[in-house]
């Protein structure tokens, strides 16, 4: 593990996925998941170069199919650490034969996470080094926080709290594939009270929020601002009777349940120009009441 740390807060990296582990506030109190294996083991995990999953679990290139997981395979590969500090820590990951037997594109995916004052700065860069090909490629944050959070209040009296009116409707999920028609929406208002109810059927997502930032916490309590910036898409997810809710800003999403085409061709994907990057990054403010 590679530790972070300032006088407001304290993170752990885990280089397996270049997956945060551990965000800490000053008095040493957990503000992410207690990874309980009964629901889900997951931290933070970083998707990539897929969010959600394919039809069939394949990906599919110039007529030729390949295997690909849930959410790709960056969560499971191990980052070579190229640059840490006090309260930084840079990751990368580069394509090699075994990414190829996959996703046969070149690529880097470099992930630092910066800590300034009261705020967690993650910074993810997808980099496409070959010099005439386009790079396809989706990523998304996967983050679990704490629900409840540390200071004494109940789960019910959580929510998260949008910056924008989210008048639309949610996408509908199937055994993980966006499904035809729609959801409605459980916002009152701008607020997202949660309960376990809310996530029976999967995750909630907002195909095309207007919002940059929410807040997550109880209207009295400390509380974290969560923005972020280069995504397209965001999903809220747990599992029932679980003690952690997702917050999770995508570029890209699960295959359309029709969809069988090329990964250039699928709904959600970007295509990054030969020697060029796309940038993502998400910041997580701790604020005390």
């Amino acid at each position: 593990m590679i530790a972070i740390g300032n006088a407001a807060l304290s993170a752990r990296i885990d280089p397996l996925g270049a997956e945060l582990v551990s965000l800490r506030d000053a008095e040493g109190r957990e503000l992410m998941t207690d990874a309980d294996p009964a629901y889900w083991t997951g931290h933070a995990p970083l998707l990539f170069p897929i969010v959600g999953r394919l039809n069939g679990d394949v990906l599919r290139v110039d007529g030729r199919a390949y295997p690909m997981q849930q959410h790709g395979f960056a969560r499971r590969r191990m980052f070579a650490v190229t640059d840490s500090g006090e309260t930084h820590a840079t990751f990368t990951l580069r394509d090699d034969a075994e990414t190829r037997a996959t996703y046969p594109f070149a690529f880097e995916l470099r992930a630092t996470y910066r800590l300034d004052g009261a705020t967690l700065v993650t910074e993810v860069e997808v980099i496409n080094p070959d010099t005439a090909t386009a790079l396809p490629a989706s990523f998304g944050f996967h983050p679990a926080f704490a629900w409840p959070l540390p200071y004494g209040e109940t789960r019910e009296e959580h929510r998260l709290l949008f910056d924008r009116e989210e008048p639309g409707a949610l996408a509908a999920l199937d055994k993980g594939l966006i499904a035809p028609g729609e959801r409605e929406s459980p916002l009152e208002g701008q607020t997202l009270w949660l309960r376990d109810d809310l996530f029976h059927d999967d995750a909630l997502i907002w195909m095309a929020p207007a919002s940059r930032s929410l807040r997550y916490g109880t209207v009295d309590g400390p509380q974290l601002d969560i923005a972020f910036e280069g995504t397209s898409t965001l999903a809220i997810w747990t599992k029932p009777g679980a003690r952690f809710i997702c917050v999770e800003p995508w570029q890209g999403h699960a295959d359309p349940a029709e969809f069988a085409g090329d990964i250039r061709d699928k709904p959600g994907m970007i295509a990054i120009p030969a020697g060029e990057t796309r940038r993502f990054a998400m910041r997580v403010t701790w604020m005390p009441c």
